[in-house]
């Protein structure tokens, strides 16, 4: 008897996870943000929070912070979230593209530095013109996009804090200041767990994570959906 729940929950495994999938590719689709729905270069801030993951508090900071730099040194820093990326698109290539949708010319691009996070994945990329790549280097520039911003989102996707710390940076740097570099990560501690041995998990009953599954399948894809389209 336990060989056939166990056959027939396999069965259900595979058929679920592949509704899970079918579902993901119908739902993924909506979640993205194509580079045609970005709009022009926002007038009034900084930072454009398509994602809907920043607080105003932050958002103000942020701007009072590149405000003020446009103001002491004519270099302009712009940060942008989006929802998700479409199939053919990577963070790099949709930042680059992005940049050069709103500074079309080498003229406007020079001064101009933009960081863009993919809330999807937490994937983010940066770009800069030619005279902001002269006053910061390369590396300096991806290791805010990889490090500054990153720390704080996989140690439990603290989205302002990254974008505060990322701003700050990129003000000192920008400003001709020495580079702070990027934050300091500390090694957690692992605390051993208590799993279940073979036997125990043996005993578990295939018809209710057969049931379970099947809820997860059914509300998760669709409670993300109206999340992100809400």
């Amino acid at each position: 008897m336990r060989k056939l729940l166990s056959a027939l929950g396999n069965r259900w495994v595979l058929t679920i996870v592949a509704l899970i999938l079918t579902t993901q590719l119908v739902v993924a689709p909506a979640l993205a943000t194509s580079l045609y729905e970005v709009p022009g270069i926002p007038t009034d801030s900084q930072v454009l929070d398509l994602a809907n993951i920043l607080s105003r508090f932050s958002e103000g900071k942020i701007t009072e912070s590149f405000t003020d730099l446009k103001a002491k040194t004519g270099q302009e820093v712009r940060f942008v979230t989006i929802r998700g990326l479409d199939y053919d698109e990577t963070i790099e290539s949709f930042t680059e593209k992005l940049f050069k949708q709103w500074f079309p010319t080498p003229d406007a691009q020079a001064n101009q530095t933009l960081m863009v996070l993919d809330k999807l994945t937490n994937n983010s990329a940066i770009y800069a013109g030619e005279k902001a790549r002269a006053i910061m280097p390369d590396a300096i520039a991806q290791s805010v996009a990889q490090e500054t911003l990153q720390v704080p989102l996989k140690i439990g996707e603290r989205y302002n804090q990254g974008f505060l710390d990322a701003s700050d940076r990129l003000v000192a740097v920008l400003s001709g200041q020495e580079d702070p570099g990027p934050p300091v990560v500390k090694d957690n501690v692992q605390v051993e767990g208590t799993f279940a041995t073979p036997e125990e998990t043996q005993e578990s009953n295939a018809t209710v994570w057969v049931i379970g599954l099947l809820i997860a399948a059914t509300v998760i894809p669709m409670a993300t959906y109206f999340w992100y389209v809400k």
